[in-house]
């Protein structure tokens, strides 16, 4: 028995969690996402690996952003000739090979040395759509893959004169959109993280490296309980939403939209696009899966803008899920942060491939050739006449 057949042995065995005991894995072993996860976990530091898996409080929204999904059925179609699988979609004016984008994701330098630019190139040979606040002049000049930027909070949105400096930036830089993340004025209690004296720095820096007891150094200013909530710089409005797309010639989407009333503003404010975010269940607890929300969001916008969505996505199955509830497209984040850390740039476009492929098959198998196919009468919630 050769050692690729052993491991397969292990791993029906005990499941995916036997990859842990081998860090040598090749690239073509894991067959879906979730098996890079004990591989990431098995190569990163536990304060980084709790960065990356963790959620808000007591992740009961991280958890449901998975959970959710299971309540929903697909119903398939038969008799389609589904010989030919088309996932091209068009997205505010770009052609895309297929509805499956990359979400902007903090802390990649503690998950692999440079990640956000090695994420960048792996977009860009991906040519998948990636949502970044770094590595964006290396993306945009690869003339490969499109790009937004992330926008959050801080000097940038705190006068008109700021902001044209940076949408003048960004033009130039080839961006081709403003992605501004509504959720994060305040970072959430994250419990992990406060145990592990997580330092904020870190996650720009990455992890200092531990001492000879294997300790690392002690955080100048952690994450930790009883801090009250306050900042000196000005946190997102819906006036300076209005700004920003003054200021700027490029589409400007907005993030972390959950409620019908919320759409509907976005919608009277000229913004471009929605994206449906519960920020991985890492901000506010308890607010649901995405999967739940997306379909009061979509029922408010009314085909005006388009809607996409983030949060728990792990199969092809979920991405067809999405879109029959009418998103145009999905975000990904942990996926590829698993990939990151597992195996560099080959890991993301890996999980990236894989997803594609499963998205393709899963559409064969359910009688939609392509994604104009995909309708809401495609799927059935349990408990919902």
């Amino acid at each position: 028995m050769n050692r690729r057949q052993a491991l397969r042995n292990l791993i029906s065995l005990f499941g995916s969690a036997a990859f842990a005991q081998d860090r040598d894995v090749p690239l073509d072993e894991p067959v879906r996402v979730m098996d890079f996860a004990p591989l990431a976990k098995a190569k990163l530091d536990p304060v980084a690996w709790d960065y990356l898996d963790g959620g808000a409080e007591d992740e009961v929204s991280l958890a449901d952003n998975r959970t959710a999904f299971n309540r929903i059925v697909i119903r398939p179609r038969a008799l389609v000739d589904v010989h030919q699988i088309d996932l091209t979609v068009e997205l505010l004016g770009q052609k895309l090979p297929y509805p499956i984008l990359l979400d902007p994701a903090g802390g990649k330098n503690c998950f692999y040395p440079d990640g956000e630019n090695v994420v960048a190139r792996a977009a860009a040979n991906a040519r998948a759509l990636h949502i970044t606040n770094g590595g964006i002049e290396k993306l945009a000049q690869s003339g490969k893959g499109p790009v937004w930027w992330q926008l959050e909070t801080g000097g940038s949105l705190k006068d008109r004169a700021s902001m044209r400096a940076l949408a003048k930036w960004l033009e130039g830089s080839g961006c081709s959109g403003i992605c501004l993340s509504t959720d994060i004025a305040y970072v959430s209690h994250r419990d992990r993280d406060i145990r592990n004296q997580l330092e904020r720095s870190w996650c720009e820096t990455g992890l200092p490296k531990r001492d000879a007891e294997g300790r690392l150094p002690r955080a100048k200013n952690p994450e930790r309980v009883g801090r009250y909530p306050s900042r000196t710089d000005p946190t997102p409005t819906w006036e300076s939403l209005g700004e920003l797309r003054e200021a700027s010639r490029l589409p400007v989407i907005v993030k972390g939209v959950l409620t019908h009333e919320d759409a509907e503003r976005c919608v009277e404010n000229g913004v471009a696009a929605i994206i449906v975010s519960n920020h991985g269940g890492r901000q506010l607890d308890h607010v649901g899966a995405t999967i739940e929300a997306l379909p009061e969001v979509v029922a408010a916008v009314r085909g005006r803008i388009p809607v996409m969505i983030d949060g728990g996505f792990r199969r092809g199955t979920d991405i067809l899920k999405a879109l029959a509830l009418g998103a145009c497209a999905v975000c990904i984040a942990r996926p590829y942060l698993y990939g990151l850390a597992a195996f560099g740039q080959p890991g993301v476009e890996r999980v990236i491939e894989l997803l594609r492929t499963e998205l393709a098959l899963d559409m064969a198998l359910a009688g939609v050739p392509n994604l104009a196919a995909i309708d809401r009468n495609l799927v059935r919630i349990r408990g919902e006449s």
